[in-house]
């Protein structure tokens, strides 16, 4: 299993995030990711820049790591031929070490252009359609389509990369699934369901990569650790049919207030023992996952964490979970 580093924009300032992606590569992490927001989850979480800014910086910051968007959705906030353009140059600049990856969004980030939030079987299907123009604009030429949700008019891309950008695509259940196994060249995920990888198999995904994500609190204080994960991260256990419909922070502080900080600590690794943190990740591997990328909650212990990582808890998840 690779294990990769989390770009987490809802808790971190532009050069904060630049600044740890370049950390994490030198630590030996395999590969980054970056959440695409317009808002964080928790006001207490204080932060959202715009993540394409990032991802040029972070590739001219850094020579090795992979970088990967977990996720973008191409359908509302972002026209797909838009999100084409970005896509091929950040490839460009990373020299191709760049994935694409989409899902269907939540309305968390999506609403403030004001064209509604479409029920999940709209935005599925407007994913798909996204898909197919991204990947004719990848192809080369010009593109011109009618679509049932998007028009595209004599699009070109000028810059197009030498190597194509793979693209990961987001699930969460058995619909999810068909898209990517038709569609993707990786699977996107952030349980460790083993139907998930079963039913990506099954679409013709099989031998794809499957990307997952764990969050953690590391810290040698380990009351401080679940403190910490309780403040920023109670909203992740609301699961994603409903995190990918509340609106607001102010509506994930309410549907996450009776979540109890015993409650996010049984969720995720807190604290400085390994051993957690193998635990923890072990249903990954279980699940069929390739990869796995960890956000450690909290902006202003990055740098202890990636320390951490680097001395301790990376040579023992190679030593568990297999070698990159």
């Amino acid at each position: 299993m690779r294990i990769g580093y989390t770009m987490m924009c809802e808790q971190s300032g532009p050069r904060e995030l630049v600044r740890d992606v370049v950390r994490a590569e030198e630590a030996g992490f395999d590969f980054a990711v970056i959440s695409d927001h317009y808002f964080p989850w928790l006001d207490e979480q204080g932060h959202s820049p715009y993540a394409w800014s990032v991802l040029g910086a972070a590739a001219q910051a850094t020579s090795r790591i992979p970088l990967m968007t977990y996720v973008t959705c191409p359908t509302v906030r972002y026209h797909p031929v838009v999100v084409a353009q970005k896509a091929a140059t950040v490839q460009i600049l990373s020299e191709g070490r760049f994935t694409l990856g989409l899902g269907a969004g939540e309305n968390l980030n999506e609403h403030v252009v004001g064209g509604g939030w479409p029920s999940v079987d709209v935005r599925h299907e407007m994913l798909v359609e996204a898909v197919g123009i991204i990947g004719d604009l990848f192809d080369g030429g010009y593109v011109n389509r009618r679509g049932e949700y998007f028009d595209v008019e004599s699009a070109k891309l000028w810059d197009l990369p030498d190597t194509r950008v793979p693209l990961g695509i987001a699930v969460s259940g058995r619909q999810s699934c068909r898209i990517a196994g038709a569609h993707a060249d990786v699977l996107v995920a952030v349980e460790p369901r083993a139907e998930l990888t079963r039913w990506f198999d099954e679409f013709g995904g099989g031998g794809k990569p499957r990307v997952g994500q764990l969050p953690g609190s590391y810290d040698t204080d380990r009351d401080a650790a679940v403190t910490r994960a309780h403040e920023q991260f109670r909203w992740f256990g609301g699961g994603w049919k409903v995190n990918a419909e509340l609106p607001g922070p102010a509506s994930f502080a309410g549907a996450s207030q009776f979540v109890r900080p015993e409650d996010v600590a049984g969720s995720m690794p807190c604290g400085a023992d390994v051993g957690e943190w193998v635990e923890k990740l072990t249903p990954f591997a279980e699940a069929g996952f390739t990869d796995v990328a960890l956000i450690q909650v909290g902006g202003d212990v990055q740098g202890p964490f990636l320390d951490w990582a680097e001395r301790e808890l990376l040579p023992v998840l190679r030593q568990e979970l297999g070698p990159a």
